[in-house]
């Protein structure tokens, strides 16, 4: 009996970090197994000039890995679920999702500095968090900055940035959830779908037992539900585009919104319904938001 695992992982640190809590999880709870991490650079990884969209999307940063698993040269891939395409293939299934880290979007500023300056570009990539900030900073100006969050945060100490916008759960993961000078609410800046949640990836023939207590069913639900919404609409990483479930007890509260590229407004609503409806939820909710939109 084969008694080493092989995480697969792209490698960034924070990808690295995130890896390591599977491979930690493993160690501890099935400690007959050998498990190591295999690093691999993705595409999306090396092409930092330009914008994922122009390039293929969120799809080159998972092709790599799902190659590796095709090949038995791993036998898991961890991935942050925002970063997951849409569809995935049926024999590479997503086999659980981990516990939710922190879900919302943060407000990172140069050191010693106490409010973002204005004058100075706020630096981020999305279409999604570029929408909503220029709601709350109204006349901001916005500017594309790549690369991983360290990457970032040296163009932002460096004077390239007046404040960044990362997701909160990476600068955890990472122990850095002492740059954090705001926190934005799930409301004021509705987060990326999945966005702080892992996907854990392999082959079907793969043992997703071994992960049960890694695994966590609200998580699962919350991916369901935002994940229905954004594949509803057919949204990409171009589209401005966002989801997030709220659980309380049995309940699902989900919250959609959705922006015509080009234009800086957009449509949020929520709507309510069983956590065990998720996927039908989202569906619901992206017919009532494109209705509004296109109308």
């Amino acid at each position: 009996m084969n008694r080493t695992i092989r995480i697969g992982t792209r490698e960034s640190q924070l990808a690295v970090a995130q890896a390591e809590l599977v491979k930690q999880y493993l160690e501890t709870v099935h400690p007959q197994y050998q498990v190591t991490l295999v690093k691999i650079k993705t595409t999306g990884d090396q092409i930092l000039d330009r914008s994922l969209d122009q390039i293929g999307g969120k799809g080159l940063f998972v092709k790599e890995l799902d190659i590796a698993l095709y090949e038995n040269r791993t036998d898991l891939s961890v991935h942050s679920l925002k970063d997951l395409p849409m569809e995935i293939p049926k024999d590479l299934p997503v086999i659980g999702y981990s516990r939710r880290e922190a879900p919302q979007d943060a407000l990172v500023l140069p050191l010693g500095s106490k409010q973002p300056d204005l004058k100075q570009p706020f630096g981020t990539s999305s279409p999604r968090r570029r929408v909503q900030l220029t709601q709350i900073y109204p006349g901001c100006q916005i500017h594309p900055i790549r690369g991983n969050i360290l990457t970032r945060l040296q163009k932002l100490d460096s004077g390239s940035y007046g404040a960044l916008v990362l997701a909160a759960a990476g600068l955890a993961r990472l122990g850095l959830s002492n740059r954090i000078s705001r926190l934005f609410s799930t409301d004021e800046m509705v987060p990326a779908a999945g966005q702080g949640i892992l996907a854990v990836q392999a082959r079907e023939e793969f043992d997703a037992g071994l992960l049960n207590g890694f695994f966590d069913s609200n998580a699962k639900w919350q991916a369901l539900a935002e994940r229905s919404f954004i594949r509803a609409l057919g949204g990409g990483c171009a589209s401005p585009i966002a989801a997030y479930a709220d659980l309380s007890g049995e309940q699902m509260t989900l919250t959609g919104l959705l922006a015509e590229e080009g234009v800086c407004k957009a449509v949020k609503r929520s709507l309510t319904a069983p956590k065990y409806e998720a996927e039908k939820l989202g569906m619901r909710l992206a017919e009532r938001i494109c209705g509004m939109v296109r109308r």
